[in-house]
């Protein structure tokens, strides 16, 4: 199974900086961060709309310039990057990337600078079925993903139709029979967010094909306790 850093590794570093995502890296196969665009339409990692509880700022993200963005401190002495230098450092360690598109409307400037420096691995994922479906129009090459969180009738039929590759449900939507539609339907299954050796274990028990964690080189070692995880040779993320 993929371990993807959420957040980078939002357990033990700021969230979505790029201290998080080197810590993520060390033991994460991709590290993940939410996109939103700053006033002048820089897109920026922060994941929630306004600056508040991430940095020691106020206000809504889309009120700032990436230079008033930068002036902020985000935690341990960071600031909120750009997705151009997360671009950099994931391309830099040769890491997988995850891009959470948080706000429908900002997929074509997302995917311009992506397509600017593109990691070789790389997946855009998002809540919004349509930033999806906008997403896999704008790089058809590049896996999408649908997340979720309340329950759904048939994740795997809305992902289809919006060219998903991937589900990612919240890990307590998730079952032998949700795991078992969505393998069966050719889709990946990713669930978030797995913290414990007891979610880990038994995310390899039901077969996911990875997890996202806020704690990447714990549940390496929680995924090695638990053993051989059942193997997908014809399903791996690109």
């Amino acid at each position: 199974m993929l371990i993807i850093g959420h957040r980078g590794a939002r357990g033990l570093e700021p969230e979505n900086t790029l201290r998080a995502l080197r810590r993520g890296m060390e033991c994460a196969d991709f590290v993940e961060v939410d996109l939103r665009l700053a006033k002048d339409g820089i897109p920026v990692a922060i994941h929630d709309a306004t600056l508040d509880r991430t940095t020691d700022g106020t206000g809504p993200v889309k009120n700032y310039t990436i230079e008033e963005l930068k002036r902020l401190d985000a935690g341990e002495g960071e600031t909120i990057p750009t997705l151009r230098e997360i671009l950099k450092l994931v391309c830099d360690r040769g890491a997988g990337l995850v891009v959470e598109i948080k706000e429908p409307g900002t997929e074509a400037v997302i995917a311009s600078g992506l397509m600017d420096l593109m990691p070789d691995r790389l997946i855009q994922v998002s809540f919004n079925p349509e930033s999806v479906a906008m997403a896999k129009r704008l790089l058809p090459g590049v896996q999408a993903g649908l997340i979720y969180s309340k329950q759904a009738d048939d994740p795997g039929g809305l992902a289809r139709r919006v060219q998903a590759d991937i589900i990612l449900p919240r890990w307590d939507r998730v079952s032998r029979e949700v795991v078992e539609q969505a393998q069966g339907a050719g889709l990946l299954i990713i669930p978030w967010t797995l913290n414990t050796q007891d979610d880990v274990a038994e995310a390899a028990r039901l077969g996911v094909d990875g997890f996202a964690t806020d704690d990447p080189c714990a549940a390496r070692r929680y995924l090695q306790a638990s053993g051989p995880a059942r193997v997908h040779p014809n399903r791996a993320l690109r």
